[in-house]
């Protein structure tokens, strides 16, 4: 049983290689880029990307089931050339953002590749993770270079997951049985809200880091001043404001599918203190 991994160059994808790869699965690799991707030995390589679906059917020659990247603007395609070659099974990554219809949200990419899928009558399983621990990297630069993070709605609370997290659930799915058909919303161990994750890089630096609280207009003007889209600013915002006033609880299927407790993010901080040091 050959999985092919799309995406195997990016962050969630290169781990579910390695991931896979530990269990024994045989794995094809799509990526641009073979070099930097440093793939393990024993693992097939195709030079391709989804964003070119040009490069899609060697890619899919001969393989039982696929990883599949969200990549909405060709789904449609990749669809249409995986039904071709005969292709069963798409474990596809998605998002908790599924559903929230502000104009800027992630989700309506996420909700295209799904509804893409679902059509295209795959024995599929959609993981819509919530927010990444690695989206603290954000705060890496005003870390080292200002020894604070400043931020809006300090109280917001978000149950983050590792990418390892989410990789792992993926090679468990495309490696076990009784999952078609499921969608799986995965979220890390615990509710952290935002003060309690600069606590825990402070923590794990070993020196205090203070929480610089802007108001909602400050924050947008410093997310627009270092080149976020006006829109993208205002559904930040509002995703901040909402988990302020209804923090988000763990799912606990990390742990249920996994059978070990999820990464928590101060251990997760530990891990990547060299780059907020």
């Amino acid at each position: 049983m050959t999985v092919l991994v799309t995406g195997a160059t990016g962050n969630v994808g290169r781990l579910v290689v390695d991931e896979l790869v530990a269990r024994g699965v045989p794995v094809r690799a799509l990526t641009v880029d073979p070099e930097r991707a440093a793939l393990p030995d024993g693992v097939e390589v195709v030079v391709g990307s989804l964003a070119k679906p040009s490069t899609l059917p060697a890619a899919l020659e001969g393989v039982s089931a696929v990883y599949l990247a969200p990549y909405a603007r060709t789904v449609s395609r990749f669809c249409e050339l995986a039904s071709g070659a005969g292709i069963r099974r798409v474990v596809a990554l998605s998002g908790a953002s599924v559903g929230d219809e502000h104009p800027a949200s992630s989700g309506h990419g996420f909700a295209a590749v799904e509804k893409a899928v679902e059509a295209g009558g795959f024995d599929r399983t959609f993981l819509r993770p919530g927010a990444f621990m690695i989206n603290s990297l954000g705060w890496a630069a005003s870390i080292r270079e200002r020894g604070e993070v400043r931020s809006v709605y300090p109280s917001a609370t978000q149950t983050p997951i590792d990418l390892g997290d989410i990789a792992a659930v993926a090679a468990h799915v495309l490696s076990t049985d009784g999952h078609v058909g499921r969608t799986y919303e995965l979220s890390g161990p615990e509710g952290v809200s935002l003060a309690e994750m600069v606590a825990a890089i402070g923590v794990a630096l070993g020196k205090p880091v203070p929480f610089v609280e802007l108001t909602p207009e400050e924050q947008v003007a410093e997310w627009v001043a270092a080149g976020y889209p006006e829109e993208i600013a205002s559904w930040l915002l509002e995703m901040f404001e909402f988990t302020a006033e209804n923090p988000q609880v763990p799912t606990g299927v990390v742990e249920e599918l996994l059978g070990r407790p999820g990464v928590s993010y101060a251990e997760w901080a530990k891990g990547n203190v060299a780059a907020f040091s």
